[in-house]
């Protein structure tokens, strides 16, 4: 599974990928987790506000800061 982390490196988007790290670790789950922080990249995915959660490609969430269970929530679907 491939988790990437779209934004910038605001202060909420480093606050994302820590949350994603802690969900990683904590659902025991083998991911890899890439940060994106291109703004030709983040677009091409249709983002338009960061940060955001993509799994295996596939846009999960955009401009809000999850929690560890939400992202947890969405890895196990």
């Amino acid at each position: 599974m491939k988790v990437q982390i779209l934004g910038t490196g605001c202060p909420k988007c480093k606050m994302l990928a820590e949350r994603v790290g802690s969900a990683v670790s904590e659902a025991g789950l083998d991911c890899e987790v890439v940060k994106v922080t291109d703004i030709n990249e983040i677009m091409a995915f249709g983002v338009m506000m960061t940060p955001a959660l993509a799994i295996d490609g596939e846009v999960k969430s955009t401009g809000k800061l999850l929690s560890v269970d939400e992202i947890k929530e969405l890895l196990q679907t």
